[in-house]
């Protein structure tokens, strides 16, 4: 729990501190008898130092399992093998005195890399998978899924070159975003291993993967992860992760998806524990009871999979945690200019009450104030309130196929809107977002047949002219 079960010491067993493998078995039946499906972390391209696969390994060269993590000898100079840094700070090596080489871990020091390029290592962890399908669960998010691999020639990443973007999902203050990460991660053999995943799932109809990508180039890996049909079933990136928010940027990234796309599939998100939340990431200067829907609308509009953060149905800020209450060992290191993760990972709130419902002890982190006022028992029985707003536009796409299962295509309704036709058999809408505050009217690029309701918002259509008000959206039938 160095850092938060991602450092794992026994991956077919339940930390204690949450139960027993019983309970997760209870667990299961009961969200299976509810008709709920349930996936699972899988953090499969590293372990604690202190699983047994590990604490063997760093005993000598000679071992069975001297081959299941990356090690490489110093430098002459005694110095790291290569460039490489850890995402959370420093060298991405760490000297380990018995075997006197040292070993690599893209994260904590106490989060060594599975060397992927051992097929009895690799071999290991689809087994460690097929435990939890047999046991029953449908389906694995899957950590960093693509730093499963590194280059076996060690090979030094080039810079950044001076004015071009970062597009890692890290904070600019982190020196990892300094480089390119040709060699550490998003290696080709990835694809392989992949393929391997995909025919493991493929014996238990019915489960899914969702890969996580942090990579230079995130869209095209996504599209190379999903294509096919024989590799991950879906894919995120952290295009909608990040600070852009524009009408502009949003064209930007479907445009250059749609490019690398063909059959690959997308999972979209616009908030994750990783990254601050989008009220606040995108919405601080904006409505915070209205933009929050806008964007959810924008989100459910998109082509592919939606994964919709808990407390986003909420329109939740960004929590105020304080120096001393933070846990996340990423933003220790690089506080105050980055305070790590915390801010999006506080309670849920339930009610106004004692740890706003939450527990009954207090919670590993502070529930914010703020976020009382916004809690679900405040916000299910109003109309107008976000909880409601995201509600309604779940069981308006659930209606409407061409909004999940469509194509989509971009079209120009003006700069400061954000325009696309989703279309699928017997059914063709355009959907239309005004993501600011002032009022945006523009001209029609497609003949409509009528103007959808059910969503929730406010149009006011006059021939082939459409008006929108602050942080509205439209969904018209279109010929």
């Amino acid at each position: 729990m160095l850092d938060f079960g991602y450092d794992i010491s026994n991956y077919r067993d339940v930390d204690p501190m949450f139960g027993t493998l019983e309970d997760f078995k209870a667990l299961l039946e009961k969200a299976h008898s509810l008709g709920l499906k349930v996936m699972i972390d899988q953090v499969i391209s590293h372990t604690s130092d202190q699983h047994p696969w590990f604490q063997e390994s760093r005993q000598n060269r000679t071992n069975p399992k001297a081959d299941w993590f990356v090690w490489a000898d110093p430098k002459p100079d005694g110095t790291p093998p290569n460039n490489w840094l850890s995402i959370f700070g420093g060298p991405a090596w760490t000297f380990d005195s018995r075997r006197q080489q040292y070993y690599l871990h893209n994260f904590l020091t106490s989060q060594p890399d599975v060397n992927f390029h051992n097929p009895e290592a690799r071999q290991a962890q689809l087994d460690n998978m097929r435990f939890w399908l047999e046991l029953g669960v449908d389906g694995f998010r899957l950590d960093t899924v693509n730093f499963y691999y590194h280059d076996q020639q060690l090979r030094n990443n080039p810079p950044v070159p001076s004015g071009e973007s970062k597009t890692l999902g890290a904070p600019e203050t982190n020196p990892y975003t300094w480089q390119r990460h040709v060699y550490d991660i998003s290696r080709p053999e990835n694809l392989g291993f992949l393929k391997e995943l995909r025919a493991l799932m493929d014996e238990f109809p019915g489960t899914t993967t969702v890969g996580e990508i942090g990579d230079d180039n995130p869209l095209e890996r996504m599209a190379e992860y999903t294509a096919g049909g024989d590799k991950l079933h879906m894919a995120y990136t952290f295009d909608l992760l990040n600070k852009p928010h524009s009408a502009a940027y949003l064209r930007e990234v479907i445009t250059r998806f749609q490019q690398l796309a063909g059959d690959a599939w997308p999972c979209w998100a616009t908030s994750n524990h990783d990254v601050v939340r989008s009220a606040t990431r995108w919405g601080a200067e904006e409505d915070p009871r209205a933009y929050p829907k806008v964007v959810t609308a924008m989100l459910l509009s998109l082509r592919g999979s939606v994964c919709l953060y808990q407390g986003e149905e909420l329109g939740l800020p960004e929590a105020d945690v304080s120096y001393d209450r933070i846990q996340d060992p990423y933003g220790k290191v690089l506080w105050p200019e980055f305070k790590g993760r915390d801010g999006c990972r506080t309670p849920m709130p339930w009610n106004n009450g004692l740890h706003a419902g939450f527990s009954v002890v207090e919670p590993w982190l502070p529930v914010d104030p703020r976020h009382l006022g916004l809690a679900v028992s405040h916000q299910q029985h109003d109309p107008q309130s976000v909880l409601s707003a995201t509600a309604q536009l779940l069981a308006f796409r659930r209606q409407h196929p061409a909004l999940f299962d469509g194509d989509i295509a971009l079209v120009d309704v003006g700069e400061d809107l954000l325009g696309f036709i989703r279309q699928s058999a017997g059914e063709k809408i355009l959907c239309v977002f005004n993501l600011t505050g002032k009022q945006q009217s523009a001209s029609l690029p497609v003949a409509i047949k009528e103007a959808l309701s059910g969503h929730g918002f406010d149009i006011q259509l006059d021939g082939t002219e459409l008006t929108l008000p602050a942080y509205q959206a439209a969904y018209l039938l279109t010929t």
